[in-house]
């Protein structure tokens, strides 16, 4: 199985309806991309320096279903959107 992890910064402007519209959006993805076993998206409500503001989670069973998943199309209307309202992100993939 690949895990799928990115954590995201905000941009304060309207951070907090954009925060919840990300989660929408992402999580309706489960739906729309065959490839995306799971997902799992959490708003942070640590704030410290070092803090993300969200995070999601999400399995594939292989490289591959996850290299189709970051080039599908409703994937990408998803990424144009939280680029537009963040400041910062960071990824971690891997085999578990």
């Amino acid at each position: 199985m690949i895990v799928h992890i990115v954590m995201f910064k905000f941009k304060d402007e309207s951070k907090d309806i954009n925060l919840q519209k990300t989660k929408e959006l992402l999580e309706v993805l489960v739906d729309l991309i065959p490839t995306l076993n799971s997902m799992e998206v959490g708003i942070n409500f640590t704030h410290t320096d070092r803090a993300f503001d969200l995070s999601l989670y999400s399995t594939f069973d292989t490289k591959e279903d996850l290299e189709s998943y970051v080039v599908h199309e409703e994937h990408l209307k998803v990424v144009d959107f939280i680029k537009s309202v963040t400041t910062e992100s960071k990824v971690v993939d891997y085999i578990l």
